[in-house]
C-alpha cells in the first residue's frame, strides 16, 4: 500500500525527529546505498527512497511538540528564565543567523559541555510559573527522561500544542516534532524515514 495507518499511543515522550521530502528521500536512500551503509544500521538515515508526510487525529487530549515558535516568542522565552546561555542563544536567534544558526547550535553542542548547559535551564524551568509554564515543565519532564540529551533544550524552539480528541495534527517534510502524550490514529506515507533531532538513544 502506498500508505501506513497506525493507533499511536504515547505514553511518555517520543523522539524529536522530522521526515524528508521526496526529492530528499530519493538522494539520501542513493547516496546511502552508494556508501554501503547496512539498512539495519543504526546510523542509517534513510531506509527506503520515499518521503513520509504524516497526519495524526487525537482520540484522546494529545500534547505535541510541532514546527518552529516565531523567534520573538522563544527569544522572549528564553530571556524570562533569566540564563545566561540562553541569553546569548536569544541574541543569536535574533540575529542574523537567526533560527537557522540557533537550532545548528545546540544540534552540535559539544557532548562535554551539554551538563552546564541543561542543568541551569532545567532548573530555571522548574521554577517558572509564568506565560510559558507548559513549555517549561516539558522541558523538566524531556530532561528527566532523557540526561544529558540537548533535545530537552531543542523543543524551547517548538510550539506546544494540545490537541482535542477529533483534532488533527498534519505534518510535512521538514517540520520538526515529538509527540509527547496520547492515543491517536496516525496514517502517513508508507516509509521507515526518520531523521532524528534528539530525546532518543
Amino acid at each position: 500500500l502506498p500508505w501506513l495507518l497506525k493507533v499511536l499511543a504515547a505514553e511518555q515522550p517520543l523522539s524529536l525527529q522530522a521526515h524528508p521530502s521526496l526529492e530528499q528521500a530519493k538522494a539520501g536512500f542513493a547516496a546511502e546505498e552508494r556508501a554501503g551503509v547496512p539498512r539495519t544500521a543504526a546510523h542509517r538515515n534513510y531506509k527506503d527512497a520515499n518521503h513520509k508526510p504524516e497526519l495524526i487525529c487525537a482520540l484522546t487530549p494529545f500534547d505535541a511538540l510541532c514546527g518552529f515558535r516565531t523567534v520573538k516568542d522563544t527569544a522572549r522565552f528564553f530571556r524570562v528564565l533569566a540564563v545566561p546561555a540562553l541569553d546569548a542563544l536569544a541574541a543569536e536567534l535574533e540575529g542574523p543567523g537567526g533560527l537557522r544558526a540557533v537550532f545548528e547550535r545546540l544540534m552540535t553542542w559539544p557532548r562535554e559541555d551539554r551538563a552546564a548547559l541543561l542543568e541551569p535551564v532545567v532548573r530555571a524551568c522548574a521554577a517558572h510559573k509564568g506565560e510559558f509554564k507548559a513549555e517549561a515543565s516539558t522541558v523538566v519532564e524531556l530532561a528527566q527522561l532523557y540526561p544529558g540529551d540537548v533535545g530537552a533544550v531543542t523543543a524551547m524552539l517548538l510550539n506546544r500544542v494540545r490537541l482535542k480528541p477529533l483534532e488533527a495534527l498534519y505534518l510535512p517534510a521538514g517540520n520538526l516534532h515529538a509527540y509527547l502524550r496520547g492515543v491517536g490514529v496516525e496514517i502517513m506515507a508508507s516509509s521507515d524515514n526518520v531523521l532524528r533531532g534528539g530525546l532518543t538513544p
